[in-house]
C-alpha cells in the first residue's frame, strides 16, 4: 500500500512539472508578447521589458525605434532601441556627437579617434621636425661663421659713443628676451622630456652611481622639473605678452618697410661680402623682418597659449578655417576645411599650432642672438649699455647717423669741430647720404 501511494505521488509531481514546463516553453516561444503601456517612458523600455528579458520572454523590437530595431531616435533624448545597436556604437567609435543633458558639452562625444592622431603627432612628429629646425639653424650659423667669419668694424673702434636705445627700450627688449628664453627652455623640456630627457637622466645617473642605480631616477627627476617648468611656463607667459605689446608700441613706426630696406635686402645687408655696407636707418631691412616676425608669431603664440591656459573657452580654429574656406573659394582653390570642431579638437589644434610656431620663432631668435653677440663686433653694446661705437653706427646705420648729425646729437671731441674717428675705409658716395623721412 505504501509503495502504491509513493508511486501515485511521484506520478502527480511529474505531471505537474510537465504541464508547467510546457506552459513555460509555450510562453517563451510566443512571438506575440502581451502589449505593454510605454506612454510613461515616451516609447522607451520599461521595467517590465527588463524583467521579461530576465525571465527569457520575448520583448517587442519596436521600443523607441518606430518598429525598426536599432533605428534612429526621435527627439533629443530618445532611445536607440531596446537591444544592442551595432550602428550606434559604430557612430560612437567614429566620433559622432550625441545629445547630453550635462553642462559639459564635451561629454556628448564618447570616443574621439583624433586623440590618438594628436598623441602620435605630439610624441614623434613634432620632436623630430623640431630637432631638424633647431639643429639646422645651428648648423647654418656655424657654417656662416666659418665661411664669412665675424663681421668686424672696418674702420676700427672710435673714441665716441652715441646712444642707440634708451633705458625703457632696453627694458622692453630684455623683458621680452628673458621671458622668451624661459618659455623656450621649459616648452622644449615638456616637448622632449618623456622621450629623451628621462632616458638621458637615467644614463647620467647610471654613470655617476654605477653601484646604486635607481631605475626611477629619470622619471622622478623629470616629474619634478616638468611640474616646476609648467608653472614657470604658464606664469612667465604673461610677461612675454606684456613686453610684446611694449616693443610694438615703441618701435612700430620705425619698422615700417621702405624702399631703402628693399635695397638693403637686395644686397644681403652686406653680410656676405666685406667692406660692403648698404644704406640703413635706425633699423635695417633685416631688423624690420625680425621685428614683424616676433610681433606676428609672438601674437599667434600668445593667442594659442591663452586658449591652452583657459581650455575649451574659445573656438579659434573653426572660425579661422571658415575664413580660409571663403578665401580659397574666392581665388578658385576651395580648401574644404572642417568648420565643425569639437572643443577637444580645438584644444588639439591649439596645442599643435603653439608648438609649431614656437619652434619657428625659436630658430629665428637663435639667429638673432648669434648676430647680436658673436656674429657682429660692436652689436651687443646696443642693448647692453645702450650706446654704440660711432664707426659701427656709420657702417651699419649711416642714414640714422646722418640724421643725428643734422640734429646735433652726435658728441664732439674736446676742442674739435667734428667727431674724431679713425680713418674709415668705407665706400665714398658721390654726395652725402640724404635722410629720407622716417
Amino acid at each position: 500500500m505504501r509503495t502504491l501511494v509513493t508511486k501515485l505521488l511521484a506520478t502527480m509531481i511529474a505531471a505537474l512539472l510537465f504541464i508547467g514546463s510546457g506552459n513555460a516553453v509555450h510562453a517563451q516561444d510566443s512571438t506575440t508578447p502581451a502589449a505593454v503601456d510605454r506612454t510613461a517612458t515616451g516609447g522607451a523600455q520599461t521595467l517590465e521589458d527588463i524583467m521579461r528579458r530576465q525571465r527569457g520572454e520575448s520583448v517587442p523590437l519596436d521600443i523607441g525605434t518606430g518598429g525598426t530595431e536599432g533605428g534612429d531616435s526621435t527627439g533629443l533624448l530618445g532611445t536607440q532601441g531596446g537591444l544592442s545597436d551595432s550602428e550606434l556604437w559604430r557612430r560612437a567609435r567614429q566620433g559622432q556627437s550625441f545629445a547630453t543633458s550635462l553642462p559639459d558639452s564635451k561629454t556628448a562625444v564618447l570616443i574621439q579617434d583624433e586623440g590618438m592622431t594628436w598623441l602620435e603627432t605630439r610624441r614623434t612628429t613634432l620632436p623630430k621636425y623640431s630637432t631638424y629646425a633647431i639643429g639646422g639653424m645651428f648648423a647654418l650659423l656655424f657654417l656662416f661663421l666659418i665661411l664669412r667669419g665675424r663681421i668686424r668694424i672696418n674702420a676700427g673702434w672710435s673714441d665716441i659713443k652715441i646712444e642707440r636705445f634708451t633705458f625703457i627700450e632696453r627694458f622692453g627688449h630684455w623683458l621680452l628676451a628673458t621671458s622668451f628664453i624661459i618659455l623656450a627652455i621649459t616648452g622644449l623640456t615638456l616637448l622632449f622630456g618623456r622621450e629623451y630627457l628621462v632616458p638621458g637622466l637615467d644614463w647620467v645617473h647610471a654613470k655617476i652611481n654605477p653601484d646604486a642605480i635607481d631605475p626611477n631616477f629619470g622619471k622622478n627627476a623629470f616629474a619634478w622639473f616638468s611640474v616646476a617648468g609648467k608653472w614657470l611656463h604658464n606664469n612667465i607667459a604673461w610677461a612675454f605678452m606684456v613686453s610684446l605689446v611694449l616693443i610694438f608700441v615703441m618701435w612700430f613706426f620705425r619698422n615700417i618697410p621702405t624702399w631703402t630696406d628693399v635695397k638693403w635686402l637686395a644686397q644681403g645687408g652686406g653680410m656676405f661680402s666685406k667692406n660692403s655696407h648698404p644704406h640703413a636707418r635706425k633699423f635695417n631691412g633685416g631688423q624690420k623682418i625680425l621685428f614683424w616676425a616676433v610681433i606676428i608669431l609672438g601674437a599667434s603664440i600668445s593667442a594659442s597659449g591663452i586658449s591652452l591656459l583657459q581650455p575649451y573657452e574659445y573656438q579659434m580654429f573653426s572660425v579661422t578655417f571658415a575664413k580660409l574656406n571663403v578665401a580659397g573659394e574666392a581665388i578658385g582653390y576651395p580648401l574644404g576645411l572642417s568648420t565643425t570642431l569639437t572643443p577637444t579638437q580645438e584644444m588639439e589644434y591649439s596645442q599643435l599650432w603653439h608648438v609649431v610656431i614656437s619652434i619657428v620663432l625659436i630658430a629665428i631668435i637663435i639667429a638673432h642672438i648669434y648676430i647680436g653677440s658673436v656674429g657682429m663686433q660692436g652689436a651687443f653694446s646696443a642693448m647692453g649699455s645702450g650706446k654704440v661705437d660711432l664707426n659701427w653706427a656709420r657702417e651699419h646705420h649711416d642714414l640714422w647717423v646722418a640724421k643725428l648729425d643734422k640734429q646735433g646729437k652726435i658728441p664732439r671731441a674736446s676742442g674739435a669741430s667734428n667727431p674724431q674717428t679713425r680713418p674709415m675705409p668705407m665706400r665714398a658716395p658721390k654726395k652725402p647720404p640724404t635722410v629720407p623721412a622716417e
